[in-house]
């Protein structure tokens, strides 16, 4: 089983323009799509989709639209009850699929309902193969909330902990890279130290591997830089990952996504498909990377079902998540590159 954990989920809004973004103007709406969202929240949406078993843990009240739309898509989710609703993000798609996002920021969590919070997680975590830790964190988290986190899941695993992915950025991403933890526990678990914060995965897009990079010592380059030279991107990317962390998973938009282990590099593309929405590829990547990865492939073989996915997925409407059986893992080109 997958264990996703969102600590800021959103009902996500998507509404469809028939021409580009005019501001300052009235515009009317082709379509509107309304889903359960937050980065955590799309990745279980789209590994159930493909028959794969996961749970979903995050806040929220009983009634909230965003726990409706799981009941409904049949997602399975444990929450934790909370007296203020959840957030609503709304995005702008153009046709091409430019995006534009607003997203709100969250309902404010206490220090204890934090704590609640992550105890909800490590129950349920028991067992699993990976959890994956994904988006913003809502007003008053600490920064460094998901490298606790994820060393608290090492911890408690005593040995036999899942794997961590982590998907988010800004301060907590950089977190979870310079976080290094406390106890000094040099247990290998999942290919990271038991006390460690570092993550087995990171799944940075260009902008957030820069930024990465940068804070792991290698030559500054922008995402722009980055997402227009895959070699350029896996260099950075060897970065990260000799700082401690297992493995970067970096999606470059339409260029495809490179993914790098201390074992090799590969760079994986797609033949251009018709952008209808954005929204929430970056998570459906992730979800079938880790749809192969639960079928034992090789890691080339898993950056190969991530860009089949993340293709997929921009194809789609609103925040649509694909199955895997709408991807075409045939169509994407596999290329090994140097580290560095």
């Amino acid at each position: 089983m997958i264990v996703t954990f969102t600590a800021n989920p959103s009902l996500d809004r998507t509404v469809a323009l028939p021409g580009p973004l005019e501001r300052g103007e009235v515009q009317r709406a082709l379509s509107v799509r309304q889903e359960s969202g937050g980065k955590g929240v799309n990745v279980s949406r789209a590994l159930v989709a493909s028959g794969l078993e996961s749970l979903a843990v995050l806040p929220g009240a009983d009634g909230d639209p965003v726990l409706a739309g799981l009941r409904e898509s049949a997602v399975p989710f444990v929450s934790l009850p909370i007296d203020e609703p959840l957030r609503t993000n709304v995005a702008l798609t153009e046709p091409g699929g430019v995006t534009t996002k607003i997203n709100e920021p969250g309902p404010v969590l206490a220090a204890d309902q934090q704590e609640a919070l992550i105890k909800l997680l490590l129950e349920s975590s028991r067992g699993a193969s990976w959890v994956v830790l994904a988006g913003s964190l809502p007003p008053g988290f600490p920064d460094n909330f998901y490298a606790t986190v994820a060393r608290r899941i090492r911890e408690a695993g005593n040995g036999t902990a899942p794997l961590i992915a982590v998907d988010s950025s800004g301060a907590p991403l950089a977190a979870a890279l310079t976080d290094s933890g406390t106890s000094g526990d040099s247990t290998v678990s999942g290919g990271t130290t038991t006390g460690s914060g570092k993550p087995d995965l990171l799944k940075p897009n260009a902008e957030e591997l820069a930024e990465l990079a940068a804070a792991a010592g290698f030559t500054p380059a922008s995402g722009d830089e980055l997402e227009a030279d895959p070699a350029a991107a896996a260099a950075a990317a060897a970065a990260v990952v000799r700082s401690g962390v297992g493995a970067v998973l970096a999606t470059l938009g339409s260029k495809g996504a490179v993914l790098v282990t201390a074992d090799g590099a590969w760079l994986a593309t797609h033949p251009p498909v018709a952008a209808v929405s954005t929204v929430g590829a970056g998570d459906s990547a992730l979800a079938g990377y880790l749809l192969a990865h639960g079928r034992g492939a090789a890691p080339a073989d898993c950056l190969r079902q991530a860009v089949a996915h993340g293709a997929a997925a921009a194809s789609l409407p609103g925040s649509t998540v694909p199955a895997v059986n709408q991807t075409t893992p045939d169509a994407v080109t596999i290329t090994a590159l140097r580290k560095d």
